[in-house]
């Protein structure tokens, strides 16, 4: 193939996957945006905030490919965050690892714990699985203390060492380490997929286990599978805010802790992948510029408590469903998705706006 003939296919596929379709440009520009920043502006303090803003936005993915996709509802997700991180800071504190050594250390771990949780899931669903889960934090906070000489006890393990030496190289590792995270984990949970065809089970799993178990489904296979890559997401997340903030504290452990990547998927969209990261990227910074603003803890969680419930009056689905909705139309004969300001479908040139009557009859 020629180089013209090879970039005119590229041209072409991007015109048929991203271009037409809204949110993939949205995206495709927002990530263009972060990768910019640097050359915007030098502001470090800017620098050091979308960083743990692109860390959040993992930590948050993760939940929603568990609970979001497979609907193994986890309250005590920050287990694994914690568990990343404290061995991350561990091996980089008393052992003076580099930092990838560390990273992919502490994640394996993490991932370890994932299917350490994973047994009671196996037996456990709904109410009572979020129930238990919400007991590891609570387990591993009281381990944390009893072995203080190693992690640093209620004062938590200082003399991590940081990622990098410059900030602006930090930053871009994280946001291409975010970019991979999300985007493995959106392609894991793509329905048409051609490559990995796992997320059709997934989504058995999470609407009726019962009916997917009778269908041949070995539903235990796939949720040990998912336990593992959510909690090894999650330690990536753990062991970069470590490296990043250089230290490493039993805060990590607490409820509230593990309850901020619900929140802020529920604000973006559960079970979108995508929802998460928009949730962590309005959310976070803002608080982070309440705070510049002179703005009391007590007085932010009073703002973001009303703001998330004003959001969700008018957007019970999420911001980025109820965005989707408006700039997208999906063709009810082939189930593309087009463009709203479109008549007829890019592909089958089917009718779009159909009336309420017209669509239940295709």
């Amino acid at each position: 193939m020629s180089t013209r003939a090879y970039v005119y296919s590229v041209y072409q596929w991007l015109n048929v996957k991203i271009f037409a379709i809204p949110g993939r440009v949205i995206a495709l520009l927002f990530f263009a945006f972060l990768f910019i920043v640097p050359f915007i502006t030098a502001n470090k303090y800017l620098i050091y905030t979308l960083s743990m803003t692109c860390i959040f936005a993992i930590f948050a993915t993760s939940w929603d490919f568990l609970s979001g996709y497979c609907g193994q509802i986890n309250l005590g997700h920050g287990v694994f965050f914690a568990v990343g991180g404290y061995i991350a800071s561990m091996l980089s504190a008393h052992f003076h690892l580099s930092p990838w050594l560390t990273i992919s250390i502490g994640s394996l771990i993490a991932a370890i714990a994932g299917l350490i949780v994973t047994l009671p899931a196996l037996r456990l669903r709904g109410f009572y699985l979020s129930l238990v889960t919400l007991s590891f934090p609570i387990i591993s906070h009281g381990i944390v203390l009893a072995f203080a000489d190693y992690t640093g006890g209620e004062v938590g393990l200082y003399g991590v060492s940081p990622l990098t030496t410059s900030g602006t190289t930090s930053y871009y590792i994280i946001v291409l380490i975010m970019l991979f995270s999300v985007f493995f984990m959106y392609k894991f949970t793509d329905l048409e997929s051609k490559f990995i065809r796992v997320g059709i089970i997934i989504y058995a799993i999470r609407e009726d286990e019962i009916t997917a178990r009778a269908s041949g489904i070995n539903t235990t296979r796939y949720k040990f599978l998912v336990f593992f890559i959510s909690s090894f997401f999650a330690g990536i997340a753990g062991a970069l805010y470590a490296h990043t903030i250089t230290v490493v504290g039993p805060s990590t452990l607490e409820v509230m802790f593990s309850f901020q990547p619900i929140l802020w998927t529920i604000f973006g969209s559960i079970g979108t992948i995508y929802g998460p990261v928009a949730g962590v990227f309005l959310l976070y910074p803002f608080m982070e510029f309440l705070q510049i603003w002179g703005a009391t803890e007590h007085i932010r969680y009073i703002i973001f408590a009303l703001m998330l419930i004003c959001f969700m009056l008018f957007m019970p689905e999420g911001v980025t469903i109820w965005v989707r909705d408006k700039i997208e139309v999906t063709c009810q004969r082939c189930k593309k998705i087009n463009i709203m300001t479109r008549s007829y479908c890019r592909i089958c040139n089917g009718p779009l706006h159909l009336r309420k009557e017209e669509s239940e009859d295709l």
